[in-house]
């Protein structure tokens, strides 16, 4: 019986099992490297969030998911709110 690819012959022997291990482990690394840099989705390292946790915006929405305001006073802070602090606002930075 021979052995895997004529070892015994001055083939590669079991040696040839490593090049689709190391070809699994370029795939995996670059999958992972891609996850966690360029498909995060909104928030990548080259976008900063859209409103920022201490934001009066984010506030307000967080008072609205707890219960605290009802959504027709969330509407109409945040219109206002919008006017103040948001992107195209007199303090928006875009």
């Amino acid at each position: 019986m021979q052995t895997l690819a004529h070892f015994a012959d001055g083939g590669p022997g079991p040696w040839i099992l490593l090049f689709p291990v190391v070809w699994a482990l370029v795939v995996v690394g670059g999958i992972t490297l891609l996850r966690r840099t360029v498909w995060r989705g909104r928030r990548g390292p080259w976008r900063p969030p859209a409103v920022a946790d201490g934001s009066p915006i984010a506030v307000l929405g967080h008072r609205f998911a707890s219960g605290e305001i009802d959504e027709d006073e969330y509407w109409r802070r945040l219109s206002v709110l919008d006017e103040q602090f948001g992107r195209t606002g007199k303090g928006g930075a875009a």
